[in-house]
């Protein structure tokens, strides 16, 4: 991984960009620009996550990895996102894997760095937690499109995430790499390739993928490809929730306090109530025991 330290790097993050000037600016000391290859691991499963990436060109997959090493990915992370998204709620390890799925540019920084921001900036949270629930949406339907619809299908939905990440129509990626991204055999993703080259909507030759006809493939994916699209599109347009200062969350612990004390009054006016009750049921009662114990009769 090349590492590049420049005083003013471009923004071509869609986190980065959506961040107020202020917010920028606090952070860019901090930016490293560095260019990802492919295959190299960002972190690993239950290891600490040391830094947080906001990619450019490049795209990173979130994988599961079993025991016997067979993968299925989760995730996809590119220009619109960050890699390491659980650091901002408050874990700094995983259960995936991040590696590079195809080479190009990034932007890191240190997580302590990050962290110290998130608390600084209410805005900022709001942001990535934003962000954290479109990750969140893609991750759900992925696992509904894998159990439910058809290779063919899938890897429609799949090859167009990736064109939109990357903004081309063209990259490389092999029939074993994208097998165990969408978790079935090679033969099954060769068969669905062939059938989606057979009918003009992709090219495919040692390991070069072209989308030949975009509305096909659309077609032809499953709903999961509009409904994460859609979503995404929804709450990139959501503002950010307005942050209480901490006069505005004085008062409202205030206000809090109050009615917790008038539930305890009215606590104790049920209380008092209960206690009558009690009484008069005890009353009751010895009007009409009977002179023996049933225990002893039964």
């Amino acid at each position: 991984m090349s590492v590049f330290k420049q005083p003013h790097l471009p923004i071509e993050n869609q986190i980065l960009g959506a961040m107020t000037t202020a917010q920028y600016q606090r952070l860019a000391p901090h930016l490293e620009q560095v260019e990802l290859e492919v295959g190299q691991v960002l972190y690993k499963a239950n290891e600490p996550i040391t830094h947080v990436y906001f990619p450019h060109q490049s795209i990173v997959s979130l994988v599961c990895i079993q025991k016997n090493g067979s993968t299925v990915e989760a995730g996809i992370v590119g220009n619109d996102g960050m890699v390491g998204v659980t650091v901002i709620l408050g874990s700094n390890t995983t259960n995936t894997t991040a590696f590079v799925q195809i080479r190009g540019s990034s932007v890191m920084i240190k997580t302590q760095l990050l962290i110290a921001e998130l608390n600084r900036s209410g805005e900022l949270q709001g942001l990535l937690l934003r962000y954290t629930h479109r990750l969140l949406i893609q991750v759900t339907q992925t696992l509904a499109c894998n159990s439910l619809h058809t290779i063919e299908r899938r890897l429609a939905r799949w090859l167009l995430i990736i064109a939109d990440r990357v903004q081309s129509d063209t990259f490389f990626l092999t029939q074993e790499y994208i097998a165990k991204m969408l978790a079935c055999r090679r033969t099954g993703v060769t068969e669905a390739a062939n059938r989606l080259s057979r009918t003009g909507m992709i090219s495919y030759k040692r390991g070069t993928i072209n989308i030949l006809n975009r509305s096909g493939l659309e077609d032809t994916s499953c709903e999961c490809y509009s409904m994460i699209k859609d979503e995404y599109a929804r709450l990139l347009s959501v503002p950010s929730q307005p942050v209480l200062d901490k006069g505005s969350r004085e008062q409202g612990a205030g206000s809090r306090e109050q009615g917790a004390g008038s539930r305890e009054q009215g606590a104790g006016s049920r209380e008092q109530g209960a206690g009558s009750r009690e009484q008069g049921a005890g009353s009751r009662e010895r009007e009409n025991d009977f002179p023996f114990s049933l225990h002893k009769n039964l």
